[in-house]
C-alpha cells in the first residue's frame, strides 16, 4: 500500500470516528500508572506514550518512513506558531490539513503555541485579549488569541489541539503565577467555547485538550486543576513544568494535580523529559509525553541506551567498532559502530544526526513499550527502579 493510498484509507477511517475515545486497560496495583487505548480519527495510541517532535511538519533529521517502520511512532506532536508562520495557513488548508501536507496518516497532536509565543518576551505584548508578537523569521507583527488559536488549529487539522495558554518562567513570583494561572483559565473557557462552536474543516473530528499551569504553588495548581477539569474537556495536560524547577517539585505538582485530573481521560504531561523523568511520570499517572530531547541531543552527540548514556564525542569511541547499541531500538544500531557514529558526528556529517536522531527516537519509544509490558504483568515498579539506576549511568 502506497503512502497516498494509506492517507486515503485513513480518511475512510477518520469519518467513522465520531470523538475522541480513551480506554484504561491496565493498572499497576503499586503505583498510579497505568495502561490504555486512545482512539483518534486517525488511529489508535497505546498508552503511555512517546510524542515525537516534529515542529515545523518534520521531527528533525528522520524520514517518515523511518519514524513509521523502524521507529514504531504512532503520534507525532507539531506546533501552531511555527506552522502559523511557515508554510502558513494557506498552504496547509489548500492541502487539506497537515496530514496530507506531510504525508503522515497516523495520529497528531498540535501545540498551541503558547510556549512559543510567551519565550518570545523581548518581541511581545500580552494583552487580556491575547497575545501580539512578532515572527522570529521576519519581523512581522501577529496577534493570537484564544479564539483564533483554535480556528488555526482547525486549518492545520491534527487530531488533538491544545488550548491557548501563557507558560511561565521559572522562577516566577506568587502575583504573577497567579495573574498567569487565571488568565489561562480565562483563555481556556474562550477557546472551549470557540471549539465546540466551530465547524471542522476536514472529513473527521478533532479533540481539545486544556493545560493546567501555576508554576511550582501547589495551591494555583490545584485550582487550576479543579477549574481546568470543570470545563470538559476531551483530555488534559499539565504545562509549565520542566522549565528549570528542582526535579522533585515537578513530581510534587505532577501527583498534586494527577489526583485532581479524571481517572478515565487521558494526561499529558508537556515538554518532559529524561528517560528517568518518563518512567517516574508513569507511575504517578501520566498517559502522553513529548520533548525535544531524543533529536537536539542526539545531533550533539547524546545517545541514550538502555545501560546509559554515551557521550559519543569522547575520545574512547574513536575506536570502539561495537555496535552502538547491542539489541537496541532501531536497525541502525547493528549497522554501524560507535566509531563510525563518533567520525560522522564529529565531523558535522548529516548522516551523523539521522542515525543518531533516529537511534534516540527508537530508543524513547521502546522504553514506552516495555513500561507497558510491565505495567500490564505486574512488574512495573521494580523494573522502573532498576531501569532508573541503569539509565543514570554515562557509559
Amino acid at each position: 500500500m502506497t503512502r497516498l493510498e494509506i492517507l486515503r484509507y485513513s480518511s475512510t477511517f477518520a469519518a467513522k470516528v465520531k470523538d475522541l475515545e480513551f480506554r484504561i486497560t491496565s493498572a499497576d496495583s503499586r503505583s498510579a500508572a497505568r495502561c490504555g487505548v486512545l482512539v483518534t480519527a486517525h488511529g489508535e495510541v497505546e498508552t503511555p506514550v512517546f510524542m515525537p517532535v516534529g515542529t515545523q511538519g518534520t521531527v528533525k533529521s528522520i524520514h517518515q518512513r523511518d519514524l513509521e517502520q523502524d521507529a514504531k511512532a504512532g503520534i507525532l506532536l507539531s506546533n501552531t506558531y511555527h506552522l502559523f508562520l511557515r508554510p502558513g495557513m494557506d498552504v496547509l488548508k489548500a492541502a487539506g490539513g497537515l496530514h496530507r501536507f506531510i504525508g503522515w496518516p497516523h495520529p497528531m497532536l498540535t501545540d498551541s503555541g503558547g510556549f512559543q509565543v510567551f519565550s518570545l518576551s523581548d518581541i511581545r505584548k500580552l494583552k487580556e485579549e491575547g497575545a501580539e508578537f512578532r515572527s522570529h523569521i521576519d519581523g512581522s507583527k501577529h496577534f493570537f488569541t484564544p479564539e483564533r488559536v483554535v480556528d488555526i488549529q482547525r486549518i492545520i487539522g491534527a487530531d488533538i489541539m491544545m488550548a491557548f495558554d501563557e507558560c511561565t518562567p521559572y522562577p516566577v513570583d506568587l502575583a504573577y503565577a497567579r495573574d498567569s494561572m487565571e488568565r489561562t483559565l480565562r483563555w481556556l473557557r474562550r477557546g472551549w467555547q470557540q471549539f465546540r462552536e466551530s465547524e471542522q474543516l476536514y472529513d473527521y473530528p478533532q479533540a481539545f485538550f486544556p493545560i493546567v499551569q501555576g508554576s511550582t504553588y501547589p495551591e494555583l495548581r490545584r485550582i487550576s486543576a479543579e477549574q481546568t477539569v470543570e470545563a470538559g474537556c476531551d483530555g488534559n495536560a499539565i504545562g509549565g513544568l520542566s522549565v528549570g524547577e528542582p526535579v522533585e517539585q515537578m513530581y510534587d505538582m505532577i501527583h498534586l494535580v494527577n489526583a485532581i485530573l479524571p481517572v478515565d481521560k487521558p494526561r499529558y504531561l508537556m515538554g518532559v523529559g529524561t528517560p528517568s523523568n518518563l518512567l517516574e511520570s508513569i507511575a504517578l499517572g501520566i498517559d502522553m509525553f513529548d520533548c525535544v530531547m531524543p533529536t537536539r541531543n542526539g545531533r550533539n552527540g547524546s545517545i541514550f541506551t538502555f545501560e546509559g548514556r554515551i557521550n559519543i564525542k569522547n575520545e574512547k569511541w574513536k575506536q570502539d567498532f561495537s555496535p552502538i547499541e547491542e539489541n537496541g531500538a532501531s536497525f541502525v544500531d547493528t549497522m554501524f559502530s560507535k566509531a563510525y557514529l563518533r567520525h560522522l558526528i564529529v565531523s558535522g556529517e548529516i548522516l551523523g544526526s539521522q542515525i543518531s536522531s533516529l537511534h534516540n527516537v527508537a530508543f524513547y519509544l521502546r522504553l514506552m513499550q516495555e513500561a507497558r509490558e510491565k505495567i500490564k504483568d505486574g512488574t512495573f515498579v521494580g523494573w522502573k527502579k532498576e531501569m532508573t539506576y541503569r539509565l543514570s549511568k554515562k557509559l
